[in-house]
């Protein structure tokens, strides 16, 4: 236990300050494990200051699906190929081959541990094989079952060794396995685990033959990952930014998006500056102006939410569109009464003003269903020309609901009042 904990705080020592000496610390069986621990820049400040024969030292005690991982995080390319040369020609052969895919897709989370079987051997076969597997690797394997042609038939269970006789052939007690290509993004394997919800995935080439094995631990990493990308790309946040990243990195990660919010900002304070002798004639709408584009903001957050999430889930085409923003705009207008009737209240109770109720009302109706329209169709909009349906649509969902928000609410101040 102390040095689990030991380990740990060498970690978090390592992620604000990752130098070389500090990582020395740990144990060498274990700098490996730490290592893939920490964020990518994290990882590639410290594998510059390693040599070749550290980095081989480290990868040894990994698997070839985790010394990949971390092989990617070398930028020098010359020290990355003296690296894998180094490897042991199994382990090199391995690595090789995972480097040939793209590592945000099914084949880029993939693991080569299993082990592959003929769907007409006997148990007494597989047993001299699970040894073997067993003393290489400590653990016992995933047996996959293909037929003549190499092409996955199903899994062999663990369970079904209990009390078979060893003459007895495998393949009445092959089970079904899930399986995906190779070539499908990290979106699509979530989805297929929330579909069958085990402890792996098979990875198919385009012939339908093993590539790989995708497990539950690296799908869990992935949901971590993807629910911080979701909320750093929907901040404008770059999402190799890490908490402990020097200023310089910080700012240039930020600055891009705030200067675009900047922009938002003054397109709608041009709009108010349009009824400034409105306002300056009644200055309480200076008080309500939050109020229209709060709720309006907070109303299109709301649907970008649901409209995203069901792009992801492929709830959503494209095509069939039209009836996702229908729907967005009414529940909004309905929203926009509820909550326009309450705020009209509010304004007639305190300010004895009925037309700065109605005017009040009228406006967040009107602005949730403006928030409904551009909280759906943003989204789709940026996924037809393949962009990120999450990457900071907040910005232009809040800069229409702040725009069109404060012009309907001043232009009927304007005219009515």
């Amino acid at each position: 236990m102390e040095k689990k904990a030991a380990t740990n705080d060498i970690s978090y020592r390592l992620i604000s300050s990752p130098k070389k000496a500090i990582l020395k610390e740990i144990p060498i069986e274990k700098r490996g494990f730490v290592l893939l621990r920490l964020s990518k820049a994290v990882q590639q400040k410290l594998l510059n200051q390693l040599n070749t024969e550290e980095i081989v030292n480290i990868l040894n005690y990994l698997a070839p699906d985790e010394s990949t991982d971390i092989i990617q995080n070398i930028l020098d390319q010359k020290k990355r190929k003296s690296v894998i040369i180094e490897l042991s020609s199994e382990t090199r052969k391995k690595v090789e081959f995972l480097l040939t895919f793209n590592p945000r897709t099914a084949a880029g989370l993939m693991s080569l541990d299993y082990t592959k079987v003929k769907k007409d051997i006997t148990f007494s076969q597989i047993s001299d094989i699970i040894r073997e597997h067993e003393k290489r690797t400590g653990k016992f394997p995933t047996i996959l079952v293909v037929d003549k042609q190499d092409v996955l038939i199903g899994e062999l269970p663990g369970h079904v060794f209990a009390l078979r006789k060893k003459k007895e052939k495998i393949n009445n007690f092959i089970e079904k396995v899930p399986t995906i290509n190779h070539s499908k993004d990290e979106s699509r394997v979530l989805r297929v685990f929330k579909r069958h919800p085990g402890n792996k995935v098979v990875v198919l080439d385009d012939n339908k033959k093993i590539l790989g094995v995708i497990y539950s631990d690296d799908v869990v990493k992935l949901m971590n990952k993807e629910s911080t990308r979701e909320l750093y790309v929907s901040a404008g946040v770059s999402e190799e930014e890490g908490v402990h990243d020097p200023i310089y990195k910080k700012v240039k990660s930020r600055y891009k998006w705030l200067i675009l919010n900047l922009a938002t900002a003054f397109l709608a304070a041009s709009v108010v500056g349009l009824f400034k002798d409105t306002i300056s004639s009644f200055v309480i709408l200076a008080a309500y102006m939050p109020v229209v584009a709060g709720m309006g903001g907070n109303a299109g957050t709301q649907t970008l939410a649901v409209v995203v999430r069901g792009l992801a889930l492929k709830e959503i085409e494209l095509r069939t569109a039209k009836k996702v923003i229908f729907n967005e705009v009414i529940a909004g207008g309905i929203n926009g009464v509820i909550n326009g009737v309450l705020v009209a209240l509010v304004a007639f109770i305190f300010n004895q003003s009925l037309l700065l109720g109605i005017i009040t009302g009228a406006a967040i109706i009107f602005n949730l269903m403006i928030a409904g329209f551009f909280g759906a169709i943003v989204p789709l909009i940026m996924k037809h020309f393949k962009k990120d349906p999450a990457s900071s649509a907040t910005i232009f969902i809040t800069t229409a609901t702040d725009v069109l928000g404060f012009f309907t609410f001043l232009g009927l101040a304007s005219l009515v009042l």
